[in-house]
């Protein structure tokens, strides 16, 4: 039974090892012994059939997804079941086998292979249920707990480094730090009482307690630690962000209310990259909170970071409709600001293929719908070789977009399509009177050339079906559709080119080289 709780009620599937270690835990007792450790043999010989070892994952699971479906119903099965595996947790962590492993990063933990998993998620069971004893053990962990392995254990778990720690640096997470990333207000207010708790000191990534508490979401615990008196709310981690940038970027809209709402905060507070907390919010499409940030006076909604890119042009980069209306709605926000790069909203939107995004931008009659970024790319080129053919059309729309617009390479809309072998984006392009099927790029490569190389038999059935396509024009090397064809090995766009009176299949690049040899060669008669 205890087996099938930890299966059923487990933050994530349990490997093998980690279940047989869970198992041999004895509540309360310093001292594990690895007697106590069941076999898999054991385990699976207990459940009767109900479990089974999933091979690929080196996990337990049960039998069938329907029997999970009844356990979990049936949760008069297993009374207290995330109290039992709190305390379960706590009493590994506080063994004597576990306090002697080295609190370094990284450490070797083949020898208690359940550590892991309880330094992760000890206190999300504990936050569900608290007994007296949970508490004990729990306060006993954390009064010393950045010398403690589950420290680095679960700072490593919990923080997108973005890189490989240093071997040898200290996370510096105190009981604090974890209390309040677990959010568990009787964890917090013990320590708080300590005289040598420090509610301002950073861990290894220059983040406060508060700042986990509000990453978290935990609203009370925030409460707590902003109540004392003693702590920055604009104390900077890092990479330069505030703990109001942390609640906007993961949309915790009370806890904003709750930063916002003290006099001394600063809404509009820039990072390291330029990011501000409604620019985080407007990438991640928080809608309430850009609203909470947006009804500021002193909050910019136009402002760019380093890279020039404003809330509005990240909001509709990532698709979010409504956090654009929003910003759109706003005299004060430049709809077609383009960023360093000169990608503007709609460009960005284009080449992501944001359709409800781009109805919004392509209705404003300040928008540029044709206007190139520092490439000589614009909208439609972008969405054309991605093959956002929705998109194609939205912006074909527009009578101010010229559809044959080439970029600073020479490459039209048609030729990278062609490239990508969008096939319904070409049939859209070449619909188009003022598309030139045959326009070459700089390096005299045509949308054919480019279809041919690449081995794209429907675009080029496609461009050979037009008059105005010279299927046998060379590039500045001297090559043909038919040279790349056969180069590259694409035998049916080889077969379809020999098929033309006009292209000779002899003609010889600027090395001298000729298209076809070897099994590629395909002679006038067998045509």
């Amino acid at each position: 039974m205890t087996t099938l709780m930890w299966i059923c009620y487990s933050e994530r599937p349990l490997l093998v090892d980690e279940l047989c270690h869970a198992l041999g835990v004895e509540i309360g007792f310093s001292h594990f012994s690895s007697d106590n450790v069941p076999a898999t043999e054991t385990l699976l010989a207990c459940c009767q059939g109900l479990v089974t070892v999933d091979k690929e994952a080196s996990t337990f699971r049960l039998i069938h997804h329907t029997l999970r479906e009844y356990l979990c119903t049936h949760r008069n099965l297993f009374p207290r079941a995330d109290l039992l595996i709190a305390e379960t947790c706590l009493t590994y962590l506080n063994s004597d086998k576990a306090k002697a492993l080295s609190a370094k990063p990284q450490p070797d933990l083949s020898s208690m292979p359940f550590l892991k998993y309880s330094s992760r998620y000890w206190g999300t069971h504990a936050k569900r249920e608290l007994s007296d004893w949970a508490i004990l053990l729990g306060m006993q962990l954390l009064e010393n707990h950045e010398s403690h392995v589950a420290a680095n254990a679960l700072f490593e778990q919990i923080f997108d480094w973005g890189g490989s720690p240093e071997v040898n640096a200290p996370s510096l997470f105190s009981g604090l730090h974890c209390a309040s990333f677990f959010g568990i207000v009787e964890f917090m207010t013990g320590l708080l009482g300590m005289n040598n708790c420090d509610t301002g000191r950073m861990d290894f990534a220059g983040m406060t307690p508060l700042a986990w508490a509000v990453k978290s979401g935990y609203g009370e615990a925030v409460e707590l630690l902003l109540g004392g008196g003693a702590v920055d709310p604009n104390q900077l981690d890092n990479e330069g962000d505030t703990v109001l940038a942390w609640a906007a970027v993961e949309g915790h809209c009370l806890v904003v209310k709750r930063l916002l709402d003290r006099e001394d905060i600063d809404p509009d507070r820039s990072n390291e990259v330029g990011r501000t907390p409604l620019s985080w919010a407007a990438a991640e499409g928080h809608e309430s909170v850009v609203k909470q940030l947006l009804d500021r006076g002193d909050v910019n909604p136009d402002k760019p970071d380093n890279e020039g890119r404003t809330p509005l042009l990240w909001a509709a980069s990532q698709g979010h409709e409504l956090v654009v209306k929003q910003l759109l709605g706003r005299d004060d926000v430049n709809p077609d600001k383009p960023d360093n790069e000169g990608r503007t909203p709609l460009w960005w939107a284009a080449s992501q293929g944001h359709e409800l995004v781009m109805k919004q931008l392509l209705g404003r009659e300040d928008i540029n719908p044709d206007k190139p970024d520092n490439n000589g790319r614009t909208p439609l080129w972008w969405a054309a070789s991605q093959g956002h053919e929705f998109v194609v059309n939205q912006v074909l729309g527009r009578e101010d977009v010229n559809p044959d617009k080439p970029d600073n390479r020479g490459i039209t809309p048609l030729g990278e399509s062609s490239a990508g072998g969008h096939e319904r984006v070409v049939r859209q392009l070449l619909d188009r009177e003022e598309v030139n099927p045959d326009k070459p790029n700089n390096d005299g490569e045509t949308p054919l050339c480019w279809a041919a190389r690449k081995g794209h038999e429907s675009v080029v059935k496609q461009l050979l079906g037009r008059k105005d396509v010279n299927p046998g024009k060379l590039d500045n090397e001297g090559r043909t559709p038919l040279s790349w064809a056969a180069s590259n090995g694409h035998e049916s766009v080889v077969k379809q080119l020999l098929g033309r009176e006009d292209v000779n299949p002899n003609e010889p690049d600027n090395e001298g080289n000729a298209p076809l040899s070897g099994s590629l060669l395909v002679s006038r008669s067998q045509r």
